[in-house]
């Protein structure tokens, strides 16, 4: 069964009085926005943005909430990014540092737009709004109330469930400095049930400064904010979720999510909404960092890989696997050849968890229904926007055996374009080919038996009358037989004859393409 729909079947199970009702299901995700967000972010997103499809798809009332968290602090400064500017900024909510680029309200402004955008291309639409919004509203109000009137519950449960010891004097919010604004230097003293007292101290936390100011201030309002476990449980409850995930590091015995849970049930008095883990998302084996500036971004991965491939890339694997991405190595190639095995399965008429995993890999606007179309393989568009000589829409037309529809042209426009890409920024060495103009230099490592071989093919093409692909491949294959040479110093040996390197595309498909004059002169080495 395909993973998210194992996930639907539980949301509808959990949820179904609320589908009786004919209230919406409520699905959460969120991302703080303190940089350049990195790819792995986009695990989270997909587990939340397919969940909520997949129950759309079966009819039900849904909505996806995705927040910008811009409430946050600063608690570390992007290694892309001034340090010298920006860490005066340390501990102030991100919604409250300046924007690094013109055109954006403030800091997460700029990074949550900027990520906002990509969820958007790639079909993962969700109602946007923004943590300081939750805060500053009043939303927040009553379960800021509880939370103080229960401090000793919190502590309590901070400790049973995870460990960690709160001294007696701890409260479990953190105000507003209003002399300097920030949020991570203050620490509260006391509270009367309606206003907290406050210090900001350089002492607080290792990474921010403090003014020195002492204060009492109402802590409602957007003027504290919780700490991020009774963040994430008060917005279980804010936002009144049903389904929310989140990263495999949460979901640890004692982590983050057991927390919040315990706190949304003893502290809110409020049952928390069902969730599963996902995965983390690699990119050559290793896990990113926004902070750390090692980061993959969103953004990136975006712009190398259509909307729908994309989607097949973070869909195809079960949420609950690690993910591993190379655009280095041959990963995109195979990417796009699985799209091709699946969509030839789609549309031969194949129901199966195949076919639903290809139908969500499409947005939902694509779906009725996915045009069918001439589907090239990457690894030849590639290889074929690498040779002048070569139109690739002729090239592609002779493939397919019939004449191309406006559909072919335009998927093998989109090929061709992610390809070039891939090609300039990304693939490997084996990948890049160039026709040789002049005889390579390696080929006078060739042994005699190869030249040989290459000379006998040049008789045998002199005596045909056609040097189409099908003509190319028998003669090639008697000749390999006769040489007695095994594959790969045979075929190795015309592709450093043509190429310059051991290795190519379809030897047959390929020589079909060059001139007869050039390639009987190439063949015998003559120039």
């Amino acid at each position: 069964m395909f993973w998210a729909d194992t996930i639907a079947d539980e949301v509808e199970r959990r949820y179904a009085d609320t589908i009786k009702a004919g209230l919406p299901i409520i699905v959460r995700d969120e991302k703080t926005a303190s940089g350049r967000v990195h790819v792995g972010s986009l695990r989270s997103a997909t587990l939340h943005a397919i969940v909520a499809d997949v129950l759309r798809s079966r009819g039900h009332l849904v909505e996806f909430h995705f927040e910008i968290n811009d409430f946050d602090a600063m608690d570390g400064i992007p290694s892309y990014l001034d340090a010298a500017v920006y860490e005066q900024y340390m501990g102030v909510p991100l919604c409250n540092i300046p924007s690094p680029e013109p055109g954006f309200a403030n800091f997460a402004e700029l990074y949550g737009q900027e990520y906002v955008a990509v969820l958007k291309n790639i079909g993962f639409d969700a109602q946007i709004y923004r943590a300081s919004e939750l805060y500053r509203s009043g939303v927040m109000n009553d379960l800021i109330r509880k939370a103080l009137d229960r401090r000793a519950t919190v502590r309590e449960i901070y400790l049973r469930v995870s460990g960690s010891q709160k001294s007696e004097d701890w409260y479990p919010l953190n105000v507003m400095c209003e002399q300097c604004g920030n949020l991570s230097a203050t620490r509260i003293t006391a509270w009367d049930n309606e206003l907290v007292t406050y210090t900001c101290s350089s002492d607080t936390i290792a990474w921010a400064k403090g003014c020195g100011h002492t204060g009492t201030v109402s802590p409602f309002d957007g003027n504290a904010k919780f700490p991020w476990k009774l963040d994430w449980a008060a917005k279980f409850v804010a936002k009144g979720v049903c389904f929310e995930g989140g990263g495999k590091d949460h979901y640890t015995k004692g982590g983050a999510r057991q927390v919040a849970e315990a706190i949304c049930r003893e502290v809110f008095d409020h049952e928390p909404p069902y969730g599963v883990f996902n995965e983390f998302f690699l990119v050559g084996g290793k896990k990113m960092s926004s902070s750390k500036g090692n980061a993959a971004t969103a953004v990136e991965m975006a712009e190398i890989l259509p909307p729908h491939i994309l989607r097949l890339l973070l869909l195809k694997s079960p949420i609950n696997r690690q993910l591993d991405f190379d655009p280095d190595g041959d990963v995109i190639p195979v990417l796009f050849d699985t799209y091709d095995r699946l969509a030839e399965k789609y549309w031969s008429g194949v129901v199966d968890d195949d076919s639903q995993l290809f139908t969500f890999a499409h947005v939902p606007e694509e779906r009725t229904p996915i045009t069918k179309r001439y589907l090239p393989r990457f690894s030849q568009i590639a290889f074929l926007v690498q040779m002048p000589h070569m139109d690739v829409y002729t090239e592609v037309a002779v493939q397919k055996g019939d004449d191309l529809t406006d559909e072919d042209r335009a998927e093998i426009a989109l090929r061709s374009h992610y390809a070039k890409r891939w090609l300039s920024e990304y693939a490997d060495e084996k990948f890049i080919f160039t026709l040789q103009e002049q005889l390579p230099d390696a080929v006078a490592a060739l042994t005699e038996s190869q030249s040989d071989a290459l000379r006998l093919l040049a008789e045998k093409v002199e005596q045909v009358d056609s040097t189409d692909g099908q003509t190319l491949h028998e003669l090639i294959h008697a000749v390999r037989e006769t040489s007695g040479l095994s594959p790969k110093e045979f075929f190795g040996a015309m592709y450093i004859a043509f190429l310059g390197k051991d290795s190519g595309p379809k030897v047959g498909w390929f020589l079909s393409t060059l001139s007869r004059d050039f390639l009987l002169k190439r063949l015998r080495r003559e120039g």
